[in-house]
């Protein structure tokens, strides 16, 4: 079987899809990713046949101004960006791409919606991998106009529902008790465990000896938003390197860690540190709280201190909260002072550790990704959903 793997995001869409596609290729099937072209080396690297979509970047990443969360803003980038623009041109790409390739199946990221689209144009069977952690981000009312709107223009009936979200078969990497009860799983919604972060212990980076010991806390603003992220990186340290803690912060491959300055003795300052490697070896964690980094501090048992800034963190700062895994705080106005204070809050109310404790079980007793690869072969077979039992 050909199966052609596709997301439309950044490595937040793409990390969720790996072990599906490493299982794939392991069960025999020939298998291709398409991504976005900056993509492209990660997308080898991690063994797979890449397809380069979208345009070629136009220089460097852009350093932008840290804003505050705005709700809105994010739903508009959603519905006129992924639900319109960015879904028109990737149904005319993957279309072509499939007119060659000829894939038997595609399985695309959850808002990877013109690969859905074309797929279903060409009578394509298609799967699709959650990558927003809450659930309660794309939803129908949102996304339905300009998505019924492109089914028009390639000959398709209008979709009111967006049955075509769920139509065959939904991988969830996320613990059913994390998503929004608001936005239950549909039908077609099988589990399967979170890419990497199953709480085996990784293998330490030698450098991490050399913190002294402490309890490790483990500070990452995802691969996107560390470009857009003001002066917060520098009022994080501030507020960390005073408590008696070992401190690793990431700032991702675009920034350079002098940019912050002398760092005391019990702060390492990288680009990127694979969080399989760092993890297993923390007792908290401080994000943006993105959808990966939540659920890689979840899978390891580590409560954490949220400092959203947009897409669907404002969402998942807020349910974990209600779950009682995390702290939340604003990041324009967060002080050295109130990270400090929710830093220590979460390491020393046991409380936080016991409730990260409960999904990190839960998340352990997911299937492996390696019990989707049935369920894709039975989709490619017979072209029906896959109705959870």
């Amino acid at each position: 079987m050909r199966i052609l793997f596709t997301f439309a995001g950044g490595s937040g869409h793409f990390e969720p899809l790996v072990p599906v596609a490493r299982a794939a290729a392991a069960a025999g099937h020939t298998v291709a990713v398409a991504g976005w072209q900056a993509l492209v080396p990660a997308i080898e690297a991690a063994g797979f046949q890449a397809f380069a979509t979208g345009k070629p970047a136009s220089g460097p990443p852009k350093r932008v101004a840290l804003t505050p969360v705005d709700l809105a803003r994010e739903d508009r980038d959603l519905r006129d960006g992924f639900a319109d623009r960015l879904a028109r041109a990737r149904a005319a790409e993957l279309g072509a791409l499939c007119a060659t390739w000829r894939p038997d199946l595609l399985v695309c990221d959850e808002i990877d919606f013109g690969a859905m689209l074309i797929a279903e144009k060409l009578g394509l069977p298609y799967a699709s991998v959650l990558v927003i952690a809450a659930g309660s981000f794309v939803r129908t009312a949102l996304v339905g106009e300009p998505l019924n709107r492109l089914r028009a223009e390639h000959g398709l009936p209008p979709d009111p529902d967006l049955a075509m979200l769920s139509r065959y078969l939904v991988l969830s990497p996320f613990p059913a008790s994390y998503r929004d009860p608001a936005f239950p799983l549909p039908a077609t919604a099988r589990p399967i465990r979170p890419p990497a972060r199953d709480g085996a212990r990784g293998v330490a980076p030698a450098w991490l000896a050399g913190l002294g010991g402490a309890p490790i806390v483990y500070f990452t603003l995802g691969t996107v938003f560390n470009l857009e992220s003001g002066d917060l990186f520098q009022r994080v340290l501030a507020g960390l390197a005073d408590l008696p803690i070992g401190v690793v912060a990431t700032v991702g491959r675009q920034i350079d860690p002098a940019e912050l300055g002398p760092q005391p003795a019990n702060v390492r300052v990288e680009q990127y540190v694979a969080q399989s490697e760092i993890l297993p070896h923390c007792a908290a964690v401080v994000s943006h709280g993105g959808s990966g980094s939540v659920i890689g501090a979840l899978a390891h048992g580590l409560p954490a201190v949220l400092i959203p800034m947009g897409a669907d963190q404002p969402l998942n700062a807020a349910r974990c909260a209600d779950l009682g895994v995390a702290r939340a705080l604003d990041a324009v106005a967060a002080t050295p002072a109130d990270v400090r204070g929710a830093v220590a809050a979460v390491l020393s109310d046991p409380g936080y550790r016991r409730a990260a404790e409960r999904l990190r079980d839960e998340i352990a007793a997911m299937p492996d990704p390696a019990a989707a690869i049935p369920l894709l072969e039975r989709l490619a077979a017979e072209r029906r959903p896959i109705v959870a039992a």
